[in-house]
This record gives structure tokens, sequence and C-alpha cells, in this order.
């Protein structure tokens, strides 16, 4: 019999490549087969609170939607009523740190902070209980994401901002900076942090919010004390691993009764040691870390916690230091926990664990699940009792009305970029989504579009996302919209962007914006002219009073010596014609991007070639989100991808590419995925500098591919400006700037709702 520890090292092993089963491939699709989907919408009772479906909204960060003293505002406010709105059956809020005056990270400078807070004064519950009420208005439960903290894995920046240092369970390295040290929290401080629990739980229920919901995974503060992987005290009540996360269950059951739900999130295991193998011995930062709890222990640990009190569990694997996997990104597989949830679940049959209420003790299935009949089957098969949506409930709100009405060909599917989602709020923003563009501005622009009262004629040239998203936006308002593309079906670059395998979330998302094209036709007054090429004539001709240009950019080959080589080719033709490698071995991809990282990994993993990746910067894949970027670079090392950072492109020839390269051993490992690259506008005092020492060297290629980017195509933009062609002339997308979806749909949208 295989063991647990065994099914989760199989399953890890699988992420890299599980898209060459085409069942796998399968779930990933926006189908309706199962429909009516009985088992979602049965309700389910959690100690004695009985929720009205089995859908639960995953704690996604709800950094910066709150005024600096933490107290919740309206966005918040609207952002989940939203949410409750769209039929989901629980809502959990983002995390709410309670360690204020312990833990350094979560503050900043005069006392104020980025997260919401509930234990601050009596001026934080009002929006807290507006926020419960609104939500039990539309069916919904909503609990509260309570965290001892965040230890390791919070903001460095108090060192240089306040001189005072993180803290962990231990001694232990800063996630950001591991120059930086957090230090060990005394058995004093950690009692005051349970009390604070205990009574940020009993604040929640007198704010009638209806459970609390405990961060218990993913390396934040409470998974650094109950996981030996970085508590290594060897006295104190605490060197005991399991006692601090039992002590805080049982002080908040206290506080707050016997029938108020209590919800823990924890992972089963962090998987370091598979995910790193040798380098948890060699790699400073990570060596610590080898005794990391095993799946065994972290069953024992769960018994322990029901026993305790908690009532309901959601469970996934991995922490920050192999990031993609708490935080899923488009590659990973449809259901890529399921396995996960499913091992709990036998663990507490066999074990006949039941929770203090006498119930079975519901297992959330978490991770890529927003396919409705792959949702339903998990639930059918067993594998899980509830299904937790994350991003596709920031992508869509109305998913769970839109499945259970069956219009699941209407529902905007997450494409797992988590630009909007988590990296946004990295860079400083607040979370939002990059195809859905009121998801955070809820409390800006309402869920009914205004009608116009001035009827335009509208011409949008070009459905890619900024243009789909105009188009049709600019239609349901009541303008007359004419949508012109010189492509066969909509998509813009996301056409070639869906080709490789593990893109298929993008698929999902072209094959939308085509369907709401073609119900905008039919409902509204817009006009789809596909394979046409619009020109500054036959548009000045149709007297438009609106003409709006987003059409793209043009792919870049630099004009280095022997650019015009047959064995040239733009990744973006070689994604649409794979035949362009078929009779190529080695290959050569420019552009250490998105693109050219996903080319490449395409080449490699579906194609067999022997590839290598050249990148000017010291970084691949920067600023992109560190989860999406840990994935790619972890496989591409797994695949024997090499990366060349720091590498310029001199010249090609017929054989190979010509290029300099620096050879310092200052140079960033490229294949790092443990530690995350910091926002250019944050320094890090600890950073070595770098130094230049280049060598001149070939690498063998019969095939050279370029993905350093495009030029935007403006020029249709300015010669209409030129010609007068319309009274409103704007310009939007890539061919204002070359950006990323989320810019491309958020200009579609503001524009078209304010014509």
């Amino acid at each position: 019999m295989v063991s647990y520890q065994e099914r989760v090292k199989n399953l890890t092993s699988s992420y890299g490549n599980w898209f060459h089963d085409n069942t796998l491939l399968e779930y990933g699709k926006m189908t309706s087969s199962l429909y009516p989907y009985t088992k979602l919408f049965s309700p389910i009772t959690i100690n004695r609170t009985k929720i009205k479906n089995r859908l639960i909204m995953a704690p996604m960060g709800n950094i910066s939607m709150c005024d600096e003293t933490g107290r919740p505002n309206e966005k918040m406010v609207s952002y989940f009523t939203e949410r409750a709105k769209g039929g989901v059956g629980l809502i959990t809020t983002g995390l709410i740190p309670i360690s204020y005056g312990i833990d350094n990270s979560i503050i900043e400078k005069g006392d104020l902070t980025y997260f919401p807070r509930i234990d601050r004064s009596r001026t934080t519950f009002a929006p807290w209980r507006d926020i419960a009420e609104n939500c039990h208005s539309f069916g919904a439960k909503i609990f509260l994401q309570i965290s001892p903290g965040l230890g390791r894995v919070g903001n460095p920046q108090c060192v240089l901002n306040m001189h005072k240092f993180p803290v962990s369970a231990s001694y232990n390295p800063n996630y950001y900076m591991p120059g930086v040290p957090s230090l060990r929290l005394s058995d004093r401080k950690l009692k005051k942090i349970i009390k604070k629990s205990g009574q940020a739980a009993a604040d929640s229920k007198a704010a009638l919010i209806d459970g609390v919901y405990m961060h218990g995974h993913e390396g934040y503060l409470l998974e650094q004390l109950t996981n030996p992987a970085f508590n290594r005290r060897k006295l104190g009540k605490y060197s005991d691993w399991q006692r601090f996360g039992i002590d805080l269950v049982k002080e908040i059951r206290e506080r707050c009764g016997k029938n108020y739900p209590i919800m823990y999130r924890i992972d089963l295991s962090l998987v370091l040691n598979e995910t790193y193998g040798e380098r948890m011995s060699s790699v400073k930062s990570l060596k610590k870390f080898k005794n990391e709890r095993t799946v065994d222990m972290t069953l024992d640990y769960m018994k322990n916690l029901v026993t305790a009190g908690v009532d309901v569990f959601d469970v996934d694997l991995g922490c920050y230091d192999n990031w993609w996997l708490p935080h899923p990104p488009g590659p990973m597989p449809p259901g890529c926990y399921l396995e996960v949830s499913k091992i709990v679940k036998e663990y507490f049959n066999k074990n006949n664990i039941k929770s203090n209420a006498g119930n079975e003790v519901p297992v959330a299935g978490v991770g890529k699940l927003g396919y409705p009949d792959l949702a339903e089957k998990a639930l059918r098969d067993n594998s899980c009792d509830m299904i937790m949506l994350g991003r596709p409930l920031l992508s869509d709100p109305y998913w769970p009305n839109k499945v259970y009405a069956n219009k699941v060909d209407e529902i905007i599917p997450c494409i797992g970029c988590q630009e909007g989602c988590i990296n946004e709020f990295v860079e400083g923003g607040h979370p939002q989504c990059a195809i859905n563009p009121r998801t955070g501005f809820e409390d800006v622009y309402k869920e009914e579009f205004p009608l116009t009262a001035n009827k335009k004629k509208i011409a949008v040239i070009g459905a890619g996302p900024a243009g789909v998203t105009c188009a049709v936006t600019a239609a349901k308002r009541g303008h007359d919209v004419t949508l012109i593309d010189k492509n066969e079906k909509a998509g813009g670059l996301l056409i070639t962007g869906s080709i490789p395998k593990i893109k298929f979330d993008v698929r999902n998302y072209n094959e939308y914006l085509n369907n709401s094209i073609k119900k905008a036709c039919e409902d509204y007054d817009l006009t789809y002219k596909p394979n046409t090429t619009a020109t500054v004539e036959n548009l000045k001709s149709e007297n438009y009073d609106v003409i709006i240009t987003g059409i793209g950019v043009k792919q870049i080959i630099p004009k280095l010596p022997g650019y015009d080589r047959d064995n040239v080719v733009l990744a973006t033709d070689l994604l649409l014609n794979k035949n362009l490698a078929k009779n190529h071995e080695t290959i050569a991809v420019i552009g250490g991007g998105v693109v050219g990282c996903e080319t490449a990994y395409m080449l490699k993993s579906e194609m067999n070639k022997n590839v290598e990746i050249i990148e000017m910067e010291p970084y691949f894949m920067n600023h992109v989100c560190t989860a999406n970027r840990g994935y790619m670079i972890h496989y591409l090392e797994d695949n024997k991808v090499q990366l060349h950072n720091c590498t310029r492109l001199k010249s090609i020839e017929k054989d190979g590419i010509i290029v300099s390269k620096n050879i310092s051993s200052t140079v960033p490992d490229p294949y790092i995925t443990w530690a995350p690259l910091l926002p250019e506008n944050v320094v890090n005092p600890l950073a070595k500098e770098m130094k230049i020492e280049e060598k001149e060297m070939k690498i063998n290629a019969d095939l050279v591919v370029m993905a350093i980017g495009g030029r935007p195509i403006d020029s249709l933009y300015y010669n209409l400006v030129e010609e007068n062609a319309a009274p409103e002339i704007y310009n939007i997308g890539d061919s204002f700037k070359q950006g990323k979806v989320f810019e491309a749909t958020k200009s579609g949208y503001l524009l078209a709702r304010n014509l």
C-alpha cells in the first residue's frame, strides 16, 4: 500500500508534465456536461451553522482595502457584497493580523497599516458589521480569517523604517531578504498572541461574523510555530510544535462558545524536500528547513485540532519558498490538490474523527477548481466536501449563479496570471483582476451599465482583450458599435499565447471573448467584422462619431548580423505553426520574458527539443507574479533548459548564436525560486553589487526564436488623428503601450463606460 507521504511525493512530481494526460486537460474546460449541479448546490452544516451550498470564497488578501488605521473601507464592503450577490455559500476574508506590537512586519511608520484590522478599537467594528449584514442579505455566511502574524514572510522593511526585526518561531531567515534575521518570539509573547486571537474571535462574533478561520498554512507565523521546519525551539511550552495551534483553538473555543464555527487552513506538507532535493543541504536559506512536518505528522495534528475545537479544514501544499504550490498559477493542473483533500478524508474516516458537534469534519477542496464539471465531479467522487474558489470569484463573482442557471458559457474564466489578484498588491496596489475590470472597483463601477443618453456610432479596431471589452461594454450601454479585426477569431496576442498545453486557461478565456461577441451581436447593437483590415480611408468614409484603435504590437527582430537568416523565426509565428521547429533539434530562444520562457517550455516539454534561453537582464520573467515565475523557472530547470542571464546577443550564425555573457560570480543564479524578486522601489541594503566580467561565446542552435517583445502599432491611430477621421479618436491596449491583459481590459472598460 502506497503511504500518504509517497502519494504526495508522486503528486508533486507530476506538476511539470501533467498535461500529457488528455483526461486532465479535459477537466480544465468550462463545460456543463454534469448539469444540474446537485452536489454543488446542496447545503452543508459546519458545527451548527448551515451553509446554503458547497461553494466557499477563498481568502484573497484584502490589502489596502482599508484606511491606514485598518478600518475596512467602502471598497472592501462592496467587494464582499458583490461575491455574496453572486451566489457563493460561504465567504472568507483575507488575513487579518492580530499581533500588532509583537510582529513588527505588519505595521508601518506611525502605527499605520495596509492590513484590515478587527482588533484596534471599536471604530473597526461598524464596517465589519456592514459586510456581515450585506452578505447575510444575499444568503451567504462569512468567516473572518485571523492570522497570528506573518513572521519570517513579513515585510523586512521594518528593519529600515523602524529599526525593528521581523520575528518567528525560531531564528529564521526572512523570506524577502534572507540576510535579515527573524528573531525568536518568547513564550510570553506567544501567550499574548493567543489571548489576542481569542479576543479577535470574540469581536468577530460580536460584529455578526459567522465564524473564524485560522491562517495556518503557507509558512505564515502560525505555520512557523506548528511545523518543525521553522520551530526548532528546545525549551519551553512551545517547543512542542503542536502546542501553539492547539492552545490557540482552545482559547477561541473558550471565548466564543461551543457552537461558533472554527475553520483551519493548513498545508498537508511544505514539500520543500520534494521540491529542492539536495539543495536543502546546500542553499543557506533552505538548510534550516529540512526537518519539515511529514504528512503523517500533519494528519495527527489535524486530529488533535479537531479535539481542540476545529470544525472544518481546507488543505493544500507548499509555502512561500515554493510559492507556486500554495498559489497555483495557470500552468498547474485542474484540481491540483484533490488528492490532498482525499487523503485527509480517508484518514478522518478511517479513524472515525468527528467534530465536537458530533459531525463529520468537512474538508474543502482547493486549487484550480473553477471548472464547473470538475468541481461537481470532485464532490460526487467524495474527494472533498466543499469547493473553495478564490481567483474564479474575482474574475467572475457570479460564477455560482451562472453555474446554477446553466450559463457556464457566460462565466468570465480565470486565466491564472495572478497579475491583478496577487501581483498588484505585491507591487503596492489592492486586489483586482486582469480580466474583470470591476473587481476591486465595485464601489466605483456598479454592475448595471449606465445607458447612454447620446447614442454614438463607434468603430473599435482590434479584437484583443482591450478591443472586445471596449466594444461589448459600449454596445451594452446602447451605442452602435462595429468591431473590426484582421483575424478570424478574437483574442489578439492571446491566440498565440494559448497554444502551449499549459495555457489551457487562456484558451478558455479566448472562447469567452468570442462567446461574448456573439451574444452582444444578438442582444445589442454590435456588428462584428473578422478577417477585415481597417484603413484610414474606409473608416473615415463611414462617418463614425468615435474610432478606437487597439491593434496590438509588432514583434521585434533586432537588426544584428544574421537577423535575416532562414533559421530565425518569431516566437509568435512558431506558436501558430509548430512545424517551424519540426526539423530542428537545438534551439536558442532570445528573450527571457513570459513569451520566451513559455515557448521554450513548450519546445522542450511537448516537442523534446534541446533549448537554451538568452536574457540580457539579470532576472528571467521580471515583474511577473512570483508564483507564476517560480513554476516556470523550476520546471524549465527540471526539463534541463539552460538559462543564460546577463547575456547579450551579438550575431546569428548558420549553426548558432554569438553572445557576450557576464560570467562574474556576482551574477544571480537564474534558477533561484526560493527567494522572490523585490519590487524595484524597494532597496535591499544587503544586496551585493554585480560586477561585469564579459566573455564572448557561441551557443549552438540550428533555430533561433525571437521573443524580445514588440513595439506598439500606433500608426493607424496617428494617421486617423491627422486625417480628422472622427470627432473622437482613442488608442488603447498594446497599441498604446505594450503591457499585460490586466492593463488592456481596464483601458477598454473604462473608456467604454465614459463614451
